[in-house]
């Protein structure tokens, strides 16, 4: 018979499976389906490992894959919040705290306590190792996009401005990665996947109706 202590990290490895269930926005590169969060957490967890050399400051890789493959688990409960989605992101930070208290509690106390504070050094982003799994975390559907003809932009009517401000931790995270950013986003512009932002939407042009 289990210990009680392997009974809890059973529990919690049956319920993390979950996260197969949890679909995003952004398709596979060949386009046939939508990726779930757990694909996308090792897509980004692989990308750590492969892109390591681009981390600003010395980082301990394996640091960084937990942080990637811990912070989307809250998903289970709290579902994928799509990042262009103004409404939904108002009570994400909420819900994905309480997803935490539960998820991670399922584990034996100093696994939760463990777990939980890597959780929070990620949503903190105050770490060199944080900062980097951020910059991936961005870039991974950014390259999807790029590879499936814009296909979420498109979709949801998003423009090369959001996409840049989104891509925005990049800068901070792994800053010898933003040309990459620049490329593709002048690239999928040129191949007409992703739009410029219009007179209206960006105020230019308006400037006299604000004059009293």
């Amino acid at each position: 018979m289990p210990s009680a202590r392997l009974a809890q990290q059973i529990q919690f490895v049956i319920e993390v499976d979950k996260l197969k269930q949890v679909l995003r926005q952004t398709l596979l590169t060949n386009g046939s389906r939508r990726e779930n969060s757990a694909e996308h957490s090792w897509h980004i967890a692989l990308m750590a490992i492969v892109l390591a050399e681009y981390a600003p400051a010395s980082i301990d890789v394996l640091h960084v894959i937990k942080l990637l493959l811990l912070h989307d688990l809250v998903e289970i409960d709290a579902g994928d919040t799509f990042c262009y989605d103004e409404q939904g992101n108002q009570s994400k930070a909420d819900r994905e705290t309480q997803a935490a208290d539960r998820l991670f509690g399922l584990l034996p106390p100093d696994q939760a306590v463990a777990f939980r504070a890597l959780w929070d050094e990620f949503e903190a982003q105050e770490t060199p190792a944080a900062q980097f799994a951020a910059a991936l975390d961005r870039l991974q559907p950014l390259l999807n996009n790029q590879q499936t003809g814009g296909h979420t932009w498109k979709l949801h009517q998003v423009t090369s401005d959001k996409v840049l401000q989104r891509m925005a931790p990049i800068q901070v995270g792994a800053p010898a990665l933003w040309t990459v950013v620049q490329q593709v986003i002048d690239d999928c512009i040129a191949a007409g996947h992703l739009k410029e932002p219009t007179t209206e939407e960006t105020g230019v042009g308006n400037l006299d109706a604000a004059i009293p």
